[in-house]
């Protein structure tokens, strides 16, 4: 205790009690016992309870999920990590969602840190980062993982620099450590943006490595960074290795059918369709956002009030003012390039222009590979509308078309615009000690000049057009072919929009203003560099929160009480099945959304559900046989369908309609029709008599050695089911063909007759079959992915060298605090 110099902690100390008490102000709901009402969050539980129910009976989480689109991997919705680091650090003992904020908060802060910044730059960029508007954004959307994967990153980024300037151990632990938790954030698209950025970084070492000729340095800097990213990785091996072997069989592995007008036809694509991929793209006037939050209208939920322009050029063309406001309110704001959004990305006016100044004034070696980084994500964010760039990284960047809703990788540029503001302002502190900061005046205005020309050519040339107006003079075209009303309108929405656009860049240069009077009066010695910190936190943190306001606040809180009552209380339809106590019965909700909510898997085993990565072949069985008007009667019965949740049209009442012709667990059939690929497998799927006959590609004609002979006293029965084990008993005097109402996935699924391996094979394109031969016996279905397995077993390596690795950081650490105090002696 004698070596650690309190002085120098208690400034840090301060910092983090300043973090807590604005995130604790700002989510004061929280400590009231209120829960924010998160739609992804809702649904990730609906998602997870039948595995949580199981984990409550058996003390582990299912490996196979029942309650979801027929079945599916459990491990892609709950599951236990297996890693030995403290899931605590994920919440710091804070109620949500004071904690994503704190914890965005101290991660930045160790990042500052390491850069040698001074207390208050680290509390402004910690600050700054943290509240960026997008945050509050995605934690009011439930985006849970993504918030983490984002919060660590800049200890990630801290952990490569203390490596990269030679301290070799702390910087192995810290780089292992903060590694480790990126990735069991499990959020791959957030973490693969990253992954960029920490590429450019090394990259810009490296060159100045080479330059110095320190090779060895580099050698060994580069090895350590590739180790603490194996144990990163190694950390969370078990759900990488699942997760990995999954995704090759999702939607998002490529597809296998496209459907051409009326026509099914074969495909063979690797990932997603890129416009899907795309739908999501920020658009280039767009950008202004990060510091016009107003510019482009908010979020697609705020919609235009009696001061409109619309309503105003409405009643001048004879609409009544009530019918022109009644009107208005149901035309939104939002005008940008997204096909919806639930809130502005807003970075801050003084981020940005603090970021800029940064860029052009800051001499640290950082400057060069955050322009990068940010200029590079920035485009990729923008998608399709920079489109010849981002087709080609969609086509030729590894794994990059396996995401969609580019546009989330604006996060990244919020994480190095903030650690530029900070850096450019510490410049400016410097050369303010030294006497040079006068030669600094004019590149400063010329940035700033810059940055507002270009917003004022916007204003000034933009058409204010947006892909909703089509719509509009389409809908309010009457049948003689007149669109004037809906042309009005339309002129009444661009007006708007310029002024919503005049009013913010007004704002912009009102915030500029007062930035460059206080730099000029930290200039002229008025103010000192310590009260020009503090002015700016306060006037930027301010900034901020108001934004945040708007899209997080108590609106968005409510009871636990009410959040269970107005999501999961059982309905009468829901109790009229719930009295079946068959285990394998499945139910379909024939909601609009049937194949987008959880709801109906919290209670029972669903036909539909809500995941983004659904397997492929029950994706094309949705397509093409499920959202029918009607539905394919033949394939709900061979789901083992044996309940309809029905909406009434009237009452909006869910009742209950029982299907007699599930066909159950298994059932035996008379004959095989063999096809050639998936289209005429798909295509016999519309005619299918699934009791009569089962489709079987012949790829699987090896499996099947002999043909069934009909037997009229030949049965099969399930005798056990549970989520990773299925067990059937049966008998016959002939070998039959049995189909067995679970979803085909080879990948951990294993067959046994009598306790022996035995092959089974893709069935009716989503189930399985299998031949049995004559006799009695038992059939069982296992779940025992080798990938889980394997993956546990480097999860528990990996953890252990991180404890060491941190052990052996921590002596070294103590032991150098020692040689210092022992040298001041």
């Amino acid at each position: 205790m004698k070596y650690i110099n309190w002085k120098k902690i208690l400034p840090h100390v301060i910092a983090i009690a300043i973090f807590l008490i604005i995130a604790v102000i700002y989510c004061k709901p929280a400590l009231e016992g209120k829960v924010l009402a998160q739609h992804d969050m809702i649904s990730a539980r609906g998602m997870a309870q039948q595995a949580i129910e199981y984990k409550k009976e058996h003390g582990k989480f299912p490996l196979w999920n029942t309650s979801m689109f027929s079945g599916m991997p459990a491990y892609q919705i709950a599951l236990d990590t297996k890693s030995t680091l403290p899931g605590f650090l994920n919440n710091l003992g804070l109620p949500e969602p004071v904690n994503y904020f704190f914890l965005a908060c101290i991660c930045f802060y160790i990042l500052t840190q390491v850069l040698g910044l001074s207390v208050y730059l680290g509390i402004l960029g910690s600050l700054t980062f943290a509240f960026g508007a997008y945050i509050p954004n995605i934690i009011v959307a439930g985006h849970v993982t993504k918030m983490y994967a984002v919060a660590y990153m800049p200890g990630m980024l801290a952990g490569f620099i203390l490596i990269y300037n030679k301290k070799y151990w702390i910087g192995l632990f810290t780089a292992s450590f903060f590694c480790a938790k990126e990735i069991m954030a499990n959020h791959p698209q957030i973490t693969y943006y990253f992954g960029i950025v920490c590429f450019l970084m090394s990259l810009s070492y490296i060159i100045i490595w080479i330059k110095q000729k320190e090779f060895k340095h580099m050698t060994i800097a580069l090895l350590l960074a590739i180790i603490s990213i194996a144990i990163g990785v190694g950390n969370y091996a078990v759900n990488l290795l699942t997760t990995t072997e999954y995704a090759q069989y999702t939607m998002r592995g490529g597809k296998t059918l496209e459907r051409v007008g009326n026509e099914l036809k074969a495909a063979n694509t690797k990932g997603l369709d890129k416009d899907y991929a795309f739908m999501w793209s920020y658009g280039k006037a767009e950008l202004a956002t990060l510091m016009m939050p107003g510019a482009f209208g908010g979020s697609s939920s705020s919609y235009f009030d009696e001061n409109a322009t619309v309503v105003s050029r409405l009643t001048a063309k004879g609409v009544p003012e009530n019918d022109a406001i009644q009107l208005a309110s149901s035309l939104p704001k939002y005008w940008g390039g997204l096909e919806s959004t639930s809130g502005v990305i807003y970075f801050g006016v003084l981020t940005v222009l603090l970021g800029i100044i940064g860029f052009v004034v800051s001499k640290s070696p950082h400057r060069w590979w955050i322009l990068a980084s940010t200029i590079i994500i920035t485009i990729m964010a923008c998608g399709k509308y920079v489109e010849g760039f981002n087709t080609f990284l969609f086509n030729n960047l590894p794994l990059y078309d396996k995401f969609r809703a580019h546009s989330m990788a604006l996060i990244i540029p919020q994480l190095l615009m903030s650690l530029m503001a900070i850096l450019g302002l510490n410049e400016l502190i410097r050369v303010h000690k030294t006497g040079e900061i006068k030669k600094y005046i004019k590149p400063v205005l010329y940035a700033v000049g810059v940055v507002f020309g270009v917003l004022a050519l916007l204003y000034l040339f933009m058409d204010y057009g947006s892909p909703i107006d089509k719509e509009i003079i389409a809908g309010y075209t009457d049948k003689s072919g007149n669109s004037e009303l809906g042309k009005t309108i339309v002129s009444g929405l661009i007006a708007d929009r310029k002024n919503m656009f005049g009013a913010d860049l007004l704002r912009a240069i009102g915030f500029a203003a007062l930035l460059l009077t206080l730099l000029y009066a930290f200039i002229q010695q008025w103010l000192k560099p310590i009260a020009l910190v503090i002015i700016l936190t306060i006037i930027n943190t301010s900034d901020l929160l108001f934004i945040d306001s708007k899209y997080l606040n108590e609106e968005n809180y409510e009871t636990k009480d009410e959040l269970q009552t107005n999501n999961f209380t059982v309905t009468i339809a829901d109790e009229q099945i719930l009295k079946d106590k068959d285990p394998h019965y499945r139910v379909f909700h024939l909601s609009p959304d049937r194949f987008n909510e959880s709801r109906t898997s919290y209670f029972h085993r669903s036909i539909g559900g809500y995941h983004p990565a659904k397997l492929r072949i029950y994706q094309d069985v949705i397509e093409n046989q499920l959202y029918k008007t009607p539905p394919n009667m033949g394939v709900l019965n061979m789901l083992d369908t044996k309940y309809f949740l029905l909406p009434d049209p009237k009452t909006g009442q869910i009742q209950v309609q029982q299907n007699p012709d599930a066909l159950g667990p298994a059932w035996l059939i008379k004959n095989i029709v063999w096809v050639d690929g998936p289209v005429q497998e798909m295509n016999k799927l519309d005619s299918i008599q699934p009791k009569e006959f089962a489709i079987v590609d012949k790829k699987f004609a090896s499996q099947i050695s002999t043909l069934p002979i009909f037997d009229s006293t030949a049965a099969i029965t399930m005798v056990h089911y549970s989520n990773d084990t299925i067990q059937y008993s049966f008998n016959s005097r002939t070998p039959q063909f049995a189909v067995f109402s679970e979803v085909y996935y080879p990948k951990g699924w294993n067959a046994y007759i009598d306790g022996k391996l035995a092959p089974y094979c893709k069935t009716n394109y989503v189930l399985r079959g299998m031949l049995i031969p004559a006799g009695k016996h038992v059939i069982e279905f296992i779940f025992e992915p080798t990938s889980f397995t394997r993956g546990i077993q480097i999860t528990y390596i990996s953890s252990i060298l991180l404890w060491i690795i941190m052990a052996v950081a921590l002596f070294n650490l103590l032991l150098s605090q020692r040689r210092k105090a022992n040298q001041r002696v």
